[in-house]
């Protein structure tokens, strides 16, 4: 179970730094210039098969769902602006509510997986920010 978890871990990281690279270049680089230097990323940080199809898949989603995702974040993430939270807080809002929306893990564990994430990436009050964005995301999309 542990190698799962692993995995998993591993295939957000990379899509949190997928997703925060293409808001940053996407007027600058095709998409699939950029799914090559995310490749390239891949490669150098040795991130697995099991991982790396993982985050494509997440990355693909993201993609797909785009809209939804930042409406339900606008929603959740009251007084603030899309354009004006954080760039690695804005992409793990983005991912996790990807996966709430998309994937079976259970909603706490997603967020759980995103507060270690900012806890490894972001500012130091970011991870509390995330919880509460997520948990209002979750509390919107579960009484639904």
């Amino acid at each position: 179970m542990a190698a799962v978890i692993g995995t998993r871990r591993k295939a957000r990281e990379a899509t949190l730094q997928f997703l925060f690279q293409e808001d940053f270049l996407r007027d600058e680089y095709t998409l699939e210039e950029l799914l090559g230097r995310f490749t390239k990323f891949c490669d150098h940080f040795t991130i697995g098969a099991a991982a790396r199809e993982y985050a494509l898949y997440l990355v693909a989603e993201c993609r797909a769902k785009a809209e939804p995702i930042d409406s339900l974040i606008g929603q959740a993430a009251v007084n603030w602006r899309l354009s004006r939270i954080a760039a690695v807080d804005r992409n793990l809002l983005r991912l996790a509510v990807c996966e709430m929306l998309v994937e079976g893990a259970p909603d706490q564990v997603v967020i759980n997986e995103a507060v270690d994430i900012a806890k490894r990436f972001a500012a130091l009050e970011s991870p509390s920010f995330v919880n509460g964005v997520l948990d209002a995301v979750r509390a919107a999309l579960r009484a639904a």
